[in-house]
């Protein structure tokens, strides 16, 4: 995609969003994908959270709040709607944290999967549930400082590998993406909307307020994240993963944990164990 062929007007704004929110920006950069002939569900999280002041609510297309766990079932369930009444030119999209995708709304999501329609699941992920406090979920990575996983009881596991778990219900695309690289996902949701069948975009989404940095500095933070090889731009397609961007330079994973309050606890030795799993990743 380029930057000519990204439409001018704005399907979203006017939230209440918190400063530097790349949560807000990345369904931004979606509506401008999808346009107005797109339908939403949302469950709770923060992106319902900032869009539901009556009455006011930044969403110029039809969104709907969902319950917690049933995100990918309503998407499922509207997209057969659609279909039955001859309306398959409407996209579907589920816009879901990461605790309601990895955690709450995970078996929801795999029965959707297996029930074929055409939606498209997007789990913006900032990496804890931040809507409710910053609580720890499956998908706060090692080492992070939460409010359920305070100093020193930080986060002692990794990751879910959520592109994975998909990828094993033999779906027909999925990919990663962050919100500092926007060319390339919105390349990724164009893709996924031209699939007949279920699709899933696991966008990386920095949270000032929950990661502890300033809110100006969020697309250098996601920027970070891929350089240091903490978060990789990759598509699941035809039964292949492959890389769909490359940094130009590799950063320390150090520069990329000291920039966040909710790493600054790690000692030399933690972050030289963090480095080395990922150099053995890259090999």
């Amino acid at each position: 995609m380029k930057l000519k062929d990204i439409e001018k007007e704005e399907f979203y704004r006017a939230s209440y969003g918190c400063a530097g929110c790349a949560a807000v920006l990345a369904v931004r950069l979606t509506i401008k994908v999808l346009g107005k002939n797109s339908v939403y569900v949302v469950p709770a999280n923060c992106i319902s959270t900032v869009s539901c002041y009556y009455p006011q609510a930044p969403f110029f297309v039809p969104f709907t709040v969902m319950a917690f766990a049933a995100t990918a079932s309503a998407c499922s369930g509207i997209s057969a709607g659609f279909k039955r009444r001859g309306r398959e030119d409407i996209h579907v999209v589920g816009f879901s944290g990461d605790g309601g995708t990895a955690d709450i709304g995970i078996q929801a999501l795999s029965g959707a999967i297996d029930c074929g329609n055409k939606f498209i699941y997007i789990c913006y992920d900032n990496e804890a549930y931040m809507n409710t406090g910053i609580q720890r979920s499956g998908l706060t990575p090692y080492g992070a400082t939460t409010t359920t996983t305070p100093s020193p009881c930080f986060e002692n596991r990794p990751k879910k590998d959520m592109l994975r778990i998909v990828a094993a219900h033999d779906i027909p695309y999925a990919a990663t993406a962050c919100s500092s690289y926007p060319l390339d996902y919105m390349e990724k949701v164009k893709k996924a909307s031209q699939v007949n069948g279920p699709t899933y975009i696991h966008i990386l989404t920095p949270c000032p307020t929950g990661w502890g940095f300033p809110p100006d500095e969020t697309i250098e933070i996601g920027r970070m994240a891929v350089e240091s090889g903490v978060w990789k731009l990759t598509e699941f397609e035809n039964g292949e993963f492959r890389t769909t961007y490359t940094p130009k330079r590799s950063r320390p994973v150090s520069e990329y944990l000291a920039a966040q309050a909710r790493f600054r606890h790690l000692s030399p030795e933690q972050v030289a164990a963090i480095q080395k799993e990922i150099d053995a990743a890259r090999d």
